[in-house]
């Protein structure tokens, strides 16, 4: 699994570094988050709120066969792009594996470098939210 989660990180890492400026980097992020899947109103709750994150960001977990699935919106674009990422990420792993992946693409793109400080402080709310119900189900 190790060696699957290597190569979609490396994916990323391509991917995102294929743009040779950051606005068009910024506009392929904003259109992975347009391609997010509506997350329903009734998952729009306190509790899968994100606070900390100067958009409105939700994010929901749910467990099915020892894999967290993760469904997130935010009404902000660049923050919705960062979910989408996210998501791609962490989604359908195990809590196991979602607490040994190593986050090397968030600085091999330039991403921590090229945020904002309310969206760098975001993202890492988002990965906190997501490792904290990962080692609730260990």
């Amino acid at each position: 699994m190790q060696n699957e989660l290597t190569t979609l990180q490396d994916d990323l890492i391509k991917r995102l570094n294929y743009f040779d400026n950051w606005k068009d980097k910024y506009k392929y992020i904003i259109d992975m988050g347009k391609q997010l899947q509506a997350l329903p109103d009734e998952y729009k709750t306190d509790a899968n709120r994100i606070h900390g994150c100067q958009s409105q960001v939700w994010i929901h977990i749910e467990e099915r066969e020892s894999k967290l699935y993760l469904q997130a919106t935010s009404d902000a674009a660049i923050v919705a792009g960062l979910i989408a990422i996210l998501l791609k990420v962490y989604s359908g792993r195990t809590p196991k594996e979602i607490l040994a992946m190593p986050m090397n693409f968030l600085s091999e793109t330039g991403l921590l470098q090229h945020l904002s400080p309310n969206r760098s402080t975001g993202l890492y709310h988002m990965i906190k939210r997501i490792q904290a119900e990962a080692q609730a189900r260990l």
